[in-house]
């Protein structure tokens, strides 16, 4: 089979490698499409403390299952699939509250585990979960970053009242609008640099969009109405000074989610957060929001092909980085296509 690797940072190759049987409690993956995360990005720039090398990344991706472990039912074969990369020991504290997302021994395929850019992949069962036919192979293949947006609304809560703001109109942030505005239907505003990127952001459902690289986001906020600030805070850009700025503007009693592993402090007073007493909730990855994200997509309140602007042949990663790198213009969510040649 093919897999894309990452040898080392800065250095990626399309590699035939030996075709995997799965082990008991696994099947095994025949891939059909993969999403591109800036995660992924991160590893091939060999930014992510987390990855090691040689890797193959990817932990965004549908298929079939084409073979089974031990200890699965046979009734699995065929079944269309969507992988929850978070792989939890079940045993340590995190585990024990029911967090398994931030797990002790937490491995993540494609990052910590060889990923979804490959032909197949061998994932355990239970992390497998079955597809309606009714939803599209590609919108299956971002189950996982909507999940991402179910974690931190999930941690937040959202209620009937809020007036959201969500900074970044990248597709985590994207896929975060897309859930306040067609599970919740809560007002919601968004601020990013690019106006390609905001008007995908009101196809996605937002009320009203701010380019803050034209309007400073107080004088948007006063322009809006919004003088005593926003309730819920959604920040998916995580550069230090928005969390800053988060704090200052936050309406008394708000919840701020921080999405991304900025490594550079912000320097937040602490009187701002107590005299308001506002909320910083941190979300990583999922904690089983898979079942959730299947069930809104099925029924039509989030559509994931709003978000998807290019499909491009796995052979061709190259030119699929390229598009997500240098093209955020017209970019949003790029997938590989593993369609086998005719």
């Amino acid at each position: 089979m093919l897999s894309i690797v990452v040898e080392k940072p800065h250095q990626i190759a399309v590699i035939e490698r030996p075709l995997l049987e799965p082990a008991a409690g696994q099947v095994r993956v025949r891939v059909r499409y993969a999403g591109i995360c800036g995660s992924d990005l991160h590893i091939y720039h060999g930014q992510n403390p987390f990855a090691v090398y040689p890797r193959v990344i990817g932990h965004e991706f549908v298929g079939r299952i084409d073979a089974v472990g031990a200890g699965v039912d046979a009734a699995r074969l065929g079944q269309l699939v969507a992988v929850d990369p978070v792989v939890s020991c079940g045993e340590c504290y995190a585990c024990s509250v029911g967090r398994p997302n931030v797990c002790n021994h937490l491995e993540v395929y494609g990052v910590h585990r060889d990923g979804g850019f490959s032909e197949a992949v061998c994932v355990p069962a239970a992390n497998a979960y079955d597809i309606p036919e009714s939803i599209a192979e590609s919108c299956a293949a971002i189950i996982e970053p909507y999940a991402v947006a179910a974690n931190v609304l999930n941690r937040t809560g959202v209620f009937p009242n809020d007036v959201a703001l969500v900074y970044g109109a990248g597709p985590i942030g994207l896929t975060v609008v897309e859930v306040l505005k067609g599970v919740y239907g809560v007002r919601t505003i968004v601020t990013d640099r690019l106006d390609e990127r905001l008007e995908l952001a009101r196809v996605c459902g937002a009320d009203e969009v701010v380019n803050t690289g034209r309007e400073s986001i107080t004088d948007a906020l006063a322009r809006l109405g919004v003088e005593r600030g926003p309730t819920l805070i959604i920040d998916a850009v995580c550069h230090p000074t928005i969390l800053e700025e988060a704090v200052r503007i936050a309406a008394p009693a708000a919840r701020i989610g921080l999405l991304g592993f900025s490594s550079e402090p912000s320097a937040i007073p602490q009187q701002e957060l107590t005299k308001k007493e506002l909320s910083l909730h941190a979300s990583r990855l999922n904690c089983a929001m898979f079942p959730r994200v299947i069930e809104w997509v099925s029924k039509g309140l989030v559509r994931p092909e709003k978000i998807i602007t290019h499909r491009v042949d796995f052979r061709d990663v190259a030119k699929a980085f390229e598009i997500v790198q240098k093209d955020p213009k017209n970019s949003c969510k790029v997938l590989l296509d593993f369609a086998p040649v005719e």
